[in-house]
């Protein structure tokens, strides 16, 4: 490598460093709820433009996503909502989770919370009471999605499906609380009738 070389590559090495700083990383900023003192409102994250909507959140169907259509609330399950076994368990687990503290696992209002003496002026909601068997299933929905009185909104811990499972396995527990035999197929009749046969049968041998 000649002398000249040597020399050029020094000089572009000092010019490299001589633009090398950390004005831009270093530059005042904003972070997440940060106090700003340019707003008028005091906060640096800024509200969303008004009309727009995230990207996967456009959600047209009200009767899917708010349990309402036209200001009142579905008698029914929306379309986009298959009552299975399948639906039924997921509800039965996410109910567990988040209602039974306060509801039970019955859902008599007799959860833990209740009994732990959290006063409230208006008791935990009992789903066996002739008011909410007689609820329209957009209004479970709604209080998921909004809360009601004490119960704040759980819109942000349970997707809307989990929420529609979750108000399937309340009507099972209304209806396991109501049900008759009038309700049964004959076969399911018949099978229920061979299950107390058969513990008939096991409490005679004990």
């Amino acid at each position: 490598m000649t002398k000249q070389q040597k020399l050029a590559i020094l000089g572009f090495g000092v010019l490299a460093l001589g633009g090398c700083n950390t004005d831009m990383w270093r530059q005042p900023k904003q972070e997440p709820l940060d106090e700003s003192e340019f707003y008028a409102d005091g906060a640096s994250n800024r509200p969303l433009v008004p009309g727009t909507i995230a990207r996967g959140h456009l959600r047209e169907d009200d009767a899917y996503f708010v349990g309402a259509v036209n200001g009142k609330w579905l008698d029914g399950f929306p379309a986009g909502i298959k009552l299975d076994h399948a639906l039924l368990e997921r509800g039965q687990e996410r109910f567990n989770i988040y209602c039974t503290p306060c509801h039970g696992r019955l859902g008599d209002g007799q959860g833990m919370i209740a009994q732990r003496g959290y006063t409230l002026k208006r008791p935990v909601g009992n789903y066996h009471t002739d008011r909410l068997r007689k609820m329209p299933v957009g209004h479970f929905y709604d209080v998921i999605t909004n809360g009601y009185g004490a119960m704040f909104s759980y819109a942000s811990r349970i997707e809307p499906q989990d929420r529609w499972a979750i108000v399937a396995y309340i009507r099972a527990l209304q209806l396991s609380r109501n049900a008759s035999p009038s309700d049964l197929r004959p076969d399911e009749l018949q099978g229920l009738s061979s299950m107390t046969n058969d513990s008939k049968t096991r409490l005679a041998q004990k």
